[in-house]
């Protein structure tokens, strides 16, 4: 029996060489910004909670980037684990110029490559106590002295070579002061990627890991200056408190949880949106895949093409090694 149907949607997806001419959305190795995770060490380290994610020696971390910038990628995030040895109750490793992250960025500037290196505006890899801030006579972070601390971090982290500054803290008028001092010291083309709207989420637990942040493997309480998972509203105003302010970019961290987030952004500012596919993000489809449950590669494709559908411009992802591979193919 043949039916008189006026629509059949499947005509336009009959084929390959047509799903190929109407794919709405492309992923390209342009969009995604790598996270890179730096040791003291001279071996490289895999990340136990983050199957195929190591840390990286400085004495291997040319050699790396180049591999990576030959697949396509343009962007990457440094994010140092010192040894406890070296941290303190005020992170005071952050405005020391020969600590790890700096000497990171004085090498990989020798390189000459054709990227943009990024710095992680935040004090929880220097911090004793495991906080993105420094602790206050309440108990609670300290704003304010915090903002100083990282705009001061923000000059020297220019100073040194990265291209971009992001400041990860989720402090109230951070970017503000971010963009006033950078100006000051004529640092004009230093970028700001803000986290604006950064969640208290139990999906950090492996970067924890990964950067020694973790403190008595307990989780680390943030909710005075993450922003509470429930609350889209709030999120929103820290996005344009940070537009306001003079982030060059925004970002929404975790991605797949906060889509809706993505989306409102993309639709309400003109700067670039981006998004962190964060560890835990990560880890759930590697154990997945790993199980037998899931497809690994296809699922993570799949998640990131919900991502940048969504709206993000840019997506820091500990699959983009493998999905520039796999897209230079």
């Amino acid at each position: 029996m043949t039916f008189e149907f006026k629509y059949r949607p499947r005509r336009l997806r009959k084929t390959s060489a047509v799903l190929s001419l109407l794919q709405e959305t492309r992923l390209l190795p342009s969009d995604l910004i790598l996270p890179i995770f730096i040791h003291e060490g001279i071996e490289v380290e895999e990340v136990d909670s983050m199957p195929g994610v190591f840390r990286w020696p400085l004495n291997r971390l040319a050699e790396q980037v180049a591999v990576w910038h030959a697949s396509g990628l343009r962007a990457f995030a440094l994010f140092p684990k010192i040894s406890p040895k070296n941290k303190d109750p005020e992170g005071s490793q952050i405005l020391n110029p020969d600590s790890l992250v700096y000497k990171a960025s004085r090498i990989l500037k020798e390189t000459a490559l054709d990227f943009v290196l990024i710095a992680d505006l935040a004090l929880d890899p220097y911090t004793s106590h495991g906080q993105d801030g420094i602790i206050g006579k309440d108990g609670d972070v300290d704003n304010d002295l915090t903002v100083e601390i990282l705009a001061k971090a923000s000059v020297l982290c220019a100073r040194e070579g990265f291209h971009w500054v992001a400041p990860s803290d989720m402090m109230d008028g951070r970017v503000g002061v971010i963009r006033k001092v950078l100006d000051q010291e004529s640092f004009h083309y230093t970028s700001i990627l803000a986290y604006s709207a950064k969640f208290c989420s139990a999906y950090y637990g492996p970067f924890r890991n990964a950067i020694g942040s973790s403190v008595n493997k307990l989780r680390i309480d943030k909710s005075t200056y993450q922003l509470n998972p429930s609350n889209c509203r709030e999120a929103k105003r820290e996005l344009i408190l940070d537009d306001s302010e003079g982030a060059d970019i925004l970002m929404i961290k975790p991605a797949e949880p906060y889509l809706d987030i993505i989306q409102w952004a993309k639709q309400q500012f003109t700067v670039p949106i981006a998004a962190y596919q964060v560890s835990g993000e990560y880890s759930r489809i590697c154990a997945a895949g790993k199980l037998g449950w899931l497809d690994q590669d296809a699922c993570a494709m799949e998640s990131l093409l919900s991502i940048k559908r969504a709206g993000a411009d840019l997506i820091l992802t500990y699959f983009a090694d493998r999905i520039a591979h796999s897209l230079g193919k």
